[in-house]
């Protein structure tokens, strides 16, 4: 239910920033459209609402912060506003849940947006998302790391 809720969340910012949808319309059409639906034969599949809501609310609150991370953390030259879109929903989202769902596993959280980028992209796109996103929880999660 997580995993889905996540990979609705990436879908749901991707179209704000694209289409500049509100954040109330965007939520109430994923949650009666998209979310455990089937559209244009493509099964949706059920995910933890509360979740979904939090991780695009909480995007959209912290993306003042959460930009200049994960620019300082993506190679030299290529600014987070250079990066195609749905790429940019996928590090914004795991930067989220690294920084501040501290009750996700920083492991766990980079293994599913890796999996979300694989949905999207070809497999050095996701081995970039991995490295950009393993370096942030390095920074945000310290202690997880010094666990073993």
């Amino acid at each position: 239910m997580r995993s889905a809720a996540r990979l609705a969340a990436v879908q749901a910012l991707y179209q704000m920033d694209i289409a500049g949808t509100p954040l109330p319309d965007t939520l109430a059409e994923f949650e009666a459209h998209w979310i455990g639906k089937e559209v244009d034969g493509e099964e949706y599949k059920p995910a933890e609402a509360a979740f979904f809501r939090d991780l695009v609310r909480g995007v959209l609150k912290e993306q003042r912060a959460l930009d200049p991370l994960v620019d300082e953390t993506l190679q030299q030259g290529w600014p987070l506003k250079r990066v195609e879109a749905i790429m940019r929903a996928i590090l914004r989202a795991g930067a989220f849940e690294l920084g501040k769902r501290r009750d996700v596993p920083a492991k766990v959280v980079i293994t599913e947006y890796v999996d979300i980028a694989h949905a999207f992209f070809e497999r050095d796109e996701a081995g970039m998302v991995n490295a950009v996103l393993d370096a942030i929880a390095r920074r945000v999660r310290s202690d997880d790391f010094a666990k073993g």
